[in-house]
């Protein structure tokens, strides 16, 4: 009996009210100490989680505007304007990609503002990306176009040699009483306001002005009067591939026409090419070719200045 009392009394709390009450306060407190240090070292793992997380969210945010740095420095175009505007765009990246890399703690409101502003400079980049796409792909097209008509028109001029020779071998066949000639035939460069100008950066349109001569044996009625105008580097100007005329047994191009109707006395003729909406005109020597009835009528030359 005296063993069963002395296991109670060890593991009471105490002997009375006031010690009872006093160890179940300790060891409350106790409980409470630990589960707060539990906690706090929760938290502390849950922070160091939090900013592992942030830190490879910047870490992401500086290899994607680097990627973009390496972007623009791939575009290439032959367009200064947007060359400008690339240089401006791409110093905005650097700047944030500097601003980014300073950062040593980012936090949330620091990552969700940079992911917004790399989400602006992606979509301008892309833009830009579409641009210089769009420029240089009408580049190679022009470049392709200059070269197939310069190929075109060396054709032409073989071609052109071998029909003179035959035609020196068929002139006196001719009958050369119903050609009709272009006198008076001069050629020069106009403004929009129809003054004669000699700056080719100044002329917006070619005026070529002849007068068909008289001729009682040539065949009348409606004609149609072609020209063909080349450029001092021997392209030919000329609004369309499709613009063609017979010339003997060719197809050729031209650069201008107008139809007029010919009753076998003299007629002024005034035919225009309007370089609205073409390359520049560029200085030196241009020559001018009249056609008419499958004939060259005429030949003459002009001059722009720089």
């Amino acid at each position: 009996m005296s063993d069963s009392v002395e296991k109670k009394k060890k593991f009471s709390l105490g002997e009375t009210d006031k010690e009872r009450r006093n160890n179940l306060i300790v060891i409350f407190l106790s409980v409470i100490l630990i589960v707060v240090v539990v906690l706090l070292f929760m938290q502390r793992g849950e922070h160091k989680q939090i900013m592992r997380s942030l830190n490879a969210e910047k870490d992401s945010i500086q290899i994607e505007l680097n990627q973009m740095v390496q972007n623009y420095d791939s575009l290439k175009t032959d367009n200064d304007t947007i060359n400008s505007q690339l240089f401006v765009a791409q110093t905005k990246v650097k700047d944030l990609l500097l601003e980014v890399g300073q950062v040593k703690k980012a936090s949330y409101e620091q990552i969700e503002r940079y992911r917004e502003e790399v989400g602006s400079l992606r979509r301008i980049m892309r833009n830009y990306i579409v641009q210089v796409d769009s420029l240089n792909r009408r580049n190679k097209e022009l470049m392709e176009e200059n070269a197939q008509v310069k190929q075109e028109y060396a054709q032409i001029e073989n071609q052109k040699k071998k029909l003179e020779k035959e035609k020196e071998r068929l002139s006196q066949r001719v009958e050369k009483a119903a050609t009709l000639e272009a006198k008076s035939l001069v050629a020069y460069g106009i403004n929009s306001r129809g003054n004669d100008v000699n700056n080719s950066k100044k002329a917006e349109k070619i005026q070529v002005n002849f007068t068909l001569g008289k001729n009682i044996t040539a065949k009348r009625g409606a004609k149609n009067i072609y020209i063909r105008i080349q450029r001092p580097d021997q392209i030919l100007l000329m609004k369309s591939k499709n613009d063609l005329f017979r010339f003997e047994d060719l197809r050729i191009p031209y650069s201008a026409m107008r139809e007029v109707t010919y009753e076998g006395n003299d007629l002024p003729v005034n035919i225009f090419w309007d370089n609205n909406g073409e390359q520049a005109l560029i200085p030196g020597e241009y020559t001018v070719d009249v056609f008419a009835d499958g004939s060259n009528i005429g030949t003459t030359k002009f001059s722009f200045k720089k």
